[in-house]
């Protein structure tokens, strides 16, 4: 229809959604769980298998696999707070093998183990053996901010489990807030260890020559973006032969209308202290729910590390509603990751280097079903005969004068819920406005990222209860957790005020 809104393209939301998460009528597609209800355990994105999760710790290559660490709480359900690290490895990093808990909570009077980092001790600084895989890890012993520190643990066992180096930190804390999330790299031109730590408004960083003892170098300030945490620092290679540092941190800019994901500035490092490019940073996401995010190195089969290309992986939630979520009630868990995403270095017109975002590539490989429906004309809504609960639509979108074009996600049978992805006007948006979802407030349900021409190219990841938006070469994502009723499974394209040509539709269904 011409001249639809963007009111009325929006205005059917779920009455009473928040208080009623669970589908009415049949599920689709996927089989109902032990419990008799329908499950809303995704499809293709890696989520715990019980309990609790939250952030994701940096994945290291050990024995020609990823070993991925996440924080997990087997208490959960009990009332019980405190997380442990629990495993799970993977050769592709779309399919995952849990192997439980390798760093345990509670074994020390120092509690429960939060957020930091392992690397390989290749070279044995540690003395703990060559291999030896070591973590280092906050550790609050009254869950307090001012006795937050850092504590060792390490492994002779190819990273399955950890012995804690006695109950002593290893950087304790001086006096403040907020002293948490260790990240650790090897600076193997200078011979040390480098660690970025998130202190409130401040990355500070340290030196050590054996991971056990560390001194305070530098510090790198940021204020305006909340609480600084999970700080991240590495090196990566554009195309054009150009290298950059990059320092990442998860912040909440929700009070200055920026992201609540993965901030990032570019520039360099000299081994002490960041020199940014430029003051305010740039967002790897520009969703709701993309926190506490880590990158990693891609590597080949045979372990060879890729300069010019990183993975990344974030916890699709947000501390603003982390416990609201259905799959406690069917599926006994809380806690889902996004897809895996390649990250890369380019430059724009104007001279800027960014982050540019793509599903993992292997991806590909587990593709189940494939649904081609090529070019489409729109004026107005058109109702795909497609209907799925987890898949990938792609497509580009062209036009020659209109104000906005999209995709309606998970829309019901009557198609007064949906969820809307596209463009509008300047910016690119994601919506969840007209679906259930965790966000009570009704404040942040569509996220918005700069967007102009008159083409782009969207690659849209749906799940049970996710959306992943990766715009054009991928320089702006938006993730959102969203629970549609499971009978809610359709598939619009729109246009508003115009026609607008929907490119090489393309829709894939994945087996993991």
């Amino acid at each position: 229809m011409r001249g639809i809104s963007r009111r009325a393209l929006f205005a059917g939301s779920a009455a009473g959604a928040t208080a009623a998460l669970l589908p009415v009528g049949p599920a689709a597609a996927k089989p109902k769980s032990a419990a008799g209800c329908a499950s809303y355990r995704a499809e293709y994105h890696f989520t715990v298998p019980d309990q609790w999760k939250n952030d994701p710790q940096r994945p290291v290559w050990i024995d020609g696999e990823y070993h991925y660490y996440y924080l997990y709480n087997a208490d959960w359900t009990a009332g019980a707070v405190g997380t442990a690290w629990r495993l799970a490895t993977s050769s592709d990093l779309v399919s995952f093998t849990d192997r439980g808990v390798a760093v345990p909570k509670n074994t020390t009077a120092n509690g429960d183990v939060w957020s930091g980092s392992a690397v390989v001790d290749t070279g044995n600084t540690a003395g703990f053996g060559a291999g030896a895989v070591v973590v280092l890890a906050t550790m609050s012993p009254h869950d307090g901010d001012a006795d937050q520190a850092q504590y060792l643990y390490w492994s002779t066992d190819s990273g399955r489990t950890f012995t804690n180096y006695g109950t002593d930190p290893v950087l304790a804390n001086p006096g403040g807030r907020d002293f948490r999330d260790p990240k650790v790299i090897r600076d193997e031109e200078r011979g040390r260890w480098v660690m970025a730590l998130a202190e409130n408004n401040k990355v500070g960083f340290y030196h050590s020559p054996d991971l056990k003892s560390w001194t305070y170098v530098s510090g790198f300030i940021k204020d305006g973006i909340g609480v600084l945490e999970c700080p991240d620092l590495f090196r990566i290679t554009a195309a054009d032969g150009t290298r950059k540092w990059v320092l990442g941190v998860s912040a909440n800019g929700k009070g200055s209308g920026l992201p609540n994901t993965y901030a990032y500035w570019t520039g360099s490092f000299d081994g002490t202290t960041f020199t940014a490019d430029a003051s305010d940073p740039q967002w790897l996401d520009h969703g709701w729910d993309w926190y506490g995010a880590v990158t990693f190195e891609k590597r080949s089969p045979g372990g060879v590390v890729d300069e010019a290309k990183r993975y990344a992986i974030g916890w699709l939630n947000n501390w603003d509603y982390a416990n609201i979520t259905p799959t406690i009630d069917c599926d006994g868990f809380n806690g889902t990751d996004s897809i895996v995403r390649e990250v890369s270095l380019k430059r724009d017109a104007s001279g800027v280097y960014y982050l540019a975002s793509q599903p993992v590539a292997a991806l590909s490989d587990h593709v189940s079903r494939t649904v081609d429906l090529g070019d489409l004309e729109v004026t107005g809504t058109r109702v795909l005969d497609y209907t799925g609960i987890a898949y990938e639509l792609s497509c580009a979108i062209s036009w020659d004068q209109l104000r906005g074009a999209g995709v309606q996600l998970r829309r019901s049978p009557d198609g007064s819920r949906h969820i809307d992805a596209g463009v509008y006007g300047d910016y690119a948006f994601l919506n969840r406005r007209g679906t259930v979802n965790p966000d009570a407030t009704g404040r942040w349900q569509e996220s918005h990222s700069p967007f102009s021409g008159d083409r782009v190219r969207l690659r849209i990841l749906v799940d049970r209860t996710s959306v992943e938006m990766f715009v054009d070469d991928g320089r702006y994502v938006h993730s959102s957790e969203v629970f549609p009723y499971l009978i809610d499974a359709g598939v619009a394209l729109f246009s508003i005020d115009g026609t607008a040509v929907f490119e090489d539709v393309v829709i894939r269904e994945f087996a993991v």
